[in-house]
């Protein structure tokens, strides 16, 4: 797709993925301990949509590249963040290993993704 074939965020998987992974990671999180709430369930929540709100927030500064750069860069940082909670949630073994491959894949994915558009913003930018 050229940028003049998007109509929007939502037309960008990266954006697709990483808004889905928020709604699971939702999910995952109920199942932790509740002493974990307000720590590290709430920064997993957070970081995991904190993702896909960038890139949307980011589609508006289309036209300004080096801001455009600087929004991704921010939704790469949260989602290296994610990388580590997801560490965290196995090594505290609230998630089994085939759960954190699961989402570390699809995470790593999505930096690979963020990584493109990062180094080619002249393929979203006008």
């Amino acid at each position: 797709m050229e940028n003049n074939e998007y109509r929007g965020f939502r037309d960008l998987i990266v954006y697709q993925k990483s808004y889905k992974l928020a709604i699971e990671i939702t999910d995952l999180t109920k199942t932790f301990p509740k002493e974990e709430k307000y720590v590290l369930v709430d920064q997993m929540r957070r970081a995991s949509r904190s993702i896909p709100a960038n890139i949307a927030e980011d589609w508006a500064r289309r036209r300004y590249p080096k801001s455009f750069v600087s929004k991704l860069i921010d939704a790469h940082g949260e989602e290296m963040e994610m990388e580590v909670w997801l560490d965290m949630s196995l090594d505290f073994k609230y998630i089994t290993k085939d759960t954190h491959n699961t989402f570390i894949n699809v995470y790593l994915e999505i930096s690979k993704m963020l990584q493109s558009m990062e180094t080619n913003p002249s393929k979203f930018c006008y």
